[in-house]
């Protein structure tokens, strides 16, 4: 089952060719299950429990894991370089770019490079820290001026969209390390149902939005209605985040090479910035005109 991120729906953890996505019979709790790996490959041990170890050459069974594969350090070490960097982009765009029609266009110019890094890394057989980092930077700089023009007429309101975004992603991870959410097959089909029609709805809205079809945004004014899709914006991300935890879970469990890190790192900084976007919006409808 591929996660629903971006990058991760692309490929997932690989091996070779192959795709490694989480196997929804895997139990949660506990350590990895006899004959569950989804980093196997092939049809031949069904025992299998790490296709990146040396196989048993007397009895054909998995010898011991080896050394270097993926850990939860490499993980978050990762994910605080390229976090890191969004958040140093976006320091650098509000201290140095002023608010104005220009500062708008170069920060809709980085987020378009952005998005072609991160299309251009989601193809790629293997992870590239320089683009990784690269989108990390553009991203920094879109949100460093959007979030200074939030700030312009909400006085606050990124400040509070920060503290949100970290209050909902710890208690999604919170809920998903007590088991509280499980990933299973179903779980995946029915979020990402919700997650594509949203995405086409909202893809529709801006059409419509664009044409004078529909007033003040339609379902993304600054009203109930936005606030409404705000919330369901937001519940979608913690929906990817919660993916992504089970990916990075079995990556490290089944001894991903230790590359993939940095894959992992890339999706959860898509995920975060996608609710933080969404929390921003939030903040900015609840605070009203002032």
């Amino acid at each position: 089952m591929r996660s629903s991120n971006p990058v991760f729906s692309r490929r997932g953890f690989s091996r070779d060719n192959g795709y490694a996505g989480f196997n929804a019979q895997q139990p949660q709790a506990g350590g990895p299950a006899v004959g569950t790996n989804p980093y196997a490959q092939g049809a031949g041990n069904p025992y299998a429990t790490n296709p990146y170890a040396p196989q048993d050459t007397q009895y054909g069974a998995p010898a011991p894991v080896r050394t270097g594969g993926m850990t939860m350090d490499d993980v978050v070490t990762r994910t605080a370089m390229t976090l890191g960097t969004v958040v140093v982009g976006a320091v650098l765009a509000w201290t140095l770019l002023p608010v104005s029609p220009t500062s708008f266009g170069l920060a809709i110019g980085a987020a378009l490079v952005a998005f072609v890094l991160a299309i251009v890394q989601s193809f790629k057989r293997t992870p590239s820290p320089a683009l990784i980092i690269g989108y990390a930077a553009f991203e920094g700089v879109f949100l460093g001026v959007i979030s200074e023009m939030y700030n312009a007429q909400w006085s606050g309101a990124p400040f509070q969209a920060v503290l949100g975004t970290m209050a909902v992603s710890g208690a999604t991870l919170f809920m998903y390390k007590q088991r509280w959410i499980r990933v299973t097959a179903r779980y995946a089909r029915i979020g990402m149902t919700i997650a594509i029609a949203f995405v086409v709805v909202l893809a529709v809205n801006l059409l419509l939005s664009v044409f004078g079809a529909v007033e003040d945004g339609g379902l993304r004014s600054f009203g109930p209605l936005g606030a409404i899709v705000g919330i369901l914006a937001i519940l979608i991300g913690c929906f990817f985040l919660t993916l992504d935890f089970k990916q990075i879970e079995d990556g490290v469990a089944y001894g991903a090479p230790r590359e993939e890190s940095w894959l992992a790192a890339f999706g959860l900084t898509m995920s975060l910035v996608w609710i933080y976007l969404e929390m921003l919006r939030l903040v900015a409808i609840f605070s009203g005109d002032d």
